[in-house]
This record gives structure tokens, sequence and C-alpha cells, in this order.
């Protein structure tokens, strides 16, 4: 009798055992065609490519002809810059972004071994 009831409990056991492995399999194969489908709409909304330029024709290829005795620029070269010497000291008396911390917060140094 013992037999009978314990091959009854395994063949519930197996059948529930098979329906959720079927609704695993079931969920995502559901998921899947979701993320498909998504892809798919995505590609569909990208924007066209870009029309190319034309290729130049043969009178741009050559480089232009040299002047002997061109002109030079008389310009100097421009200097880098230097801040003057009133936002310097302003610089050095900017207010912190953060109010300093208290005491309590502020570890001792970390010794050296």
């Amino acid at each position: 009798m013992a037999g009978k009831q314990d091959k009854l409990r395994f063949q519930r056991d197996l059948l529930i055992a098979c329906f959720l492995f079927g609704a695993g399999v079931l969920i995502s194969g559901l998921s899947l065609a979701q993320i498909r489908a998504e892809s798919r709409m995505q590609t569909a909304q990208a924007t066209q490519p870009l029309q190319g330029t034309p290729a130049p024709d043969d009178r741009s290829k050559t480089p232009a002809e040299s002047k002997p005795g061109g002109d030079r620029p008389t310009t100097p070269a421009p200097e880098p810059a230097r801040p003057d010497p009133q936002t310097q000291g302003a610089a050095g008396t900017a207010k912190p972004a953060l109010p300093p911390a208290p005491a309590e917060k502020i570890a001792p140094p970390i010794k050296e071994k």
C-alpha cells in the first residue's frame, strides 16, 4: 500500500515539475518575442543614412600653384593670456564651497609604520 502512495506522489510531483518547466519555457519565449519586436521598432525608427557628396572633378585634385615672393603675415604671434593681478588676489580670497568639518569628524593623522 505504501508503494502505491509513493507512486502517486511521484506522478503528482512529476506533473507539477513538467507544468512549471512548461510555464518557464512559455515565459522565456514570450520575453524573447517582445525583445525582438522592440528591437525591430527601434531599427524602423532609425534615421536614413546621409547622402554622400559627389566626387570632386579632376581640377580640384591638383594643388594650388605657388607664387614666388608671396606675402607673409607681418603681425607678431599672439602671446599666452595672463590673468590680471586684481583677479589673482581675488581668487585667493574665494569662499570655500563647504563649511569646515566639525572637530569630531576630523580624524588624527595617519602614523607611518
